[in-house]
């Protein structure tokens, strides 16, 4: 189960950070940052797939790829800002990391506009 083998590397990670705050705290964030990419790269497989699934899906759906390929920016956005906003906030700058969350709110918020339109306009044939 890759779960365990996650769970573990992450428990090791934060004793280890939690150690090294108090003597190299710029080193427990560089741990931070090495587990956070090694738990991404573990799990990259997983998430190829899941895009793969979403975009057999959309297509059987006959829906356009643009929005497909819009909601997985949107995602991909999410999922970048929120860990950078953590190692932001495990290095203690939460000013930054909450800047950071602001600027991924404002990407996705623009980034849903075409398909905010194409929902606003599909309505607007429907109702008369």
């Amino acid at each position: 189960m890759e779960i365990l083998n996650i769970v573990g590397i992450g428990v090791v990670a934060a004793i280890l950070v939690v150690i090294l705050k108090e003597e190299r705290p710029e080193i427990a964030v560089q741990v931070s940052i090495i587990v956070g990419i090694m738990i991404f790269i573990i799990m990259i497989n997983k998430i190829l797939s899941v895009i793969s699934i979403l975009e057999s899906l959309s297509r059987r759906a006959n829906i356009d790829l643009v929005y497909f390929s819009t909601i997985l920016r949107i995602i991909g956005i999410a999922y970048i800002t929120e860990f950078g906003a953590q190692i932001c906030h495990d290095s203690g700058s939460e000013s930054i990391a909450s800047k950071i969350e602001f600027a991924g709110k404002i990407v996705i918020m623009v980034l849903s506009i075409p398909i905010i339109i194409a929902l606003l306009e599909m309505i607007l044939k429907i109702v008369p």
